[in-house]
């Protein structure tokens, strides 16, 4: 009898160590959401040491790296996490943006249109995708493209102010000018003051 009582008793110490434990490991993840942006690749790296091949952790680290501005570095750890995974999506995707960022724009829509073909609609970053998508396609005066692109964007995502600018602007650029005031119309429901919402639909209204 005393000896089952003492084996409960250890048991429940270990089971509280344990849960103890568990409790204080970092999460990148949440370090990463709070914009703790440094702590977060702290961590994964720390986990990729012990785990050269956790997916997870590549995936918030490279989103910490283009967070933190540190794009460069994004795209080499993104290469990396390629070997291991060519088709990991959410690598898939960061490694676009980190190319994006760093002006290499023709492999960045490489990358985000094997991320559009691969993902699902309801992907939490496909909205972001194709908002990028069409920035670059305006940077190579394709209005029509960026068009297609961000009324993607702006249908997954309708809140995004900025996005119904750009799109404002890429159809103003293809002389659409009907379409492009009704862009620059819901960016200024969201928020009246959009300066660039503003000049853009004037600059329209004196074409029709």
């Amino acid at each position: 009898m005393k000896a089952k009582k003492i084996f409960l008793c250890l048991t429940l110490f270990v089971s509280v160590v344990f849960s103890a434990i568990s409790q204080e490991k970092p999460d990148a993840r949440k370090e990463w959401l709070n914009g703790n942006f440094l702590r977060a690749i702290e961590i994964c790296e720390g986990e990729l040491k012990v785990d050269p091949y956790n997916m997870d952790a590549y995936s918030v680290l490279c989103w910490a790296l283009v967070d933190n501005g540190q794009y460069r570095e994004a795209e080499q750890r993104a290469t990396q996490a390629r070997k291991i995974a060519a088709y990991d999506v959410r690598i898939i995707e960061i490694l676009g943006e980190a190319k994006y960022y760093l002006a290499k724009n023709n492999e960045a829509l490489t990358m985000f249109q094997l991320y559009i073909a691969n993902t699902q609609e309801d992907a939490s970053r496909l909205g972001r995708v194709y908002y990028l998508t069409g920035e670059i396609y305006i940077k190579q005066a394709k209005y029509e493209h960026a068009d297609i692109a961000l009324s993607m964007s702006t249908r997954l995502e309708p809140k995004m102010t900025l996005w119904w600018t750009r799109l404002g602007y890429a159809r103003e650029m293809a002389k659409d000018y009907t379409s492009a005031i009704e862009a620059y119309d819901n960016a200024l429901k969201q928020n009246p003051s959009m300066a660039d919402a503003i000049n853009g639909k004037n600059r329209c209204q004196s074409h029709l």
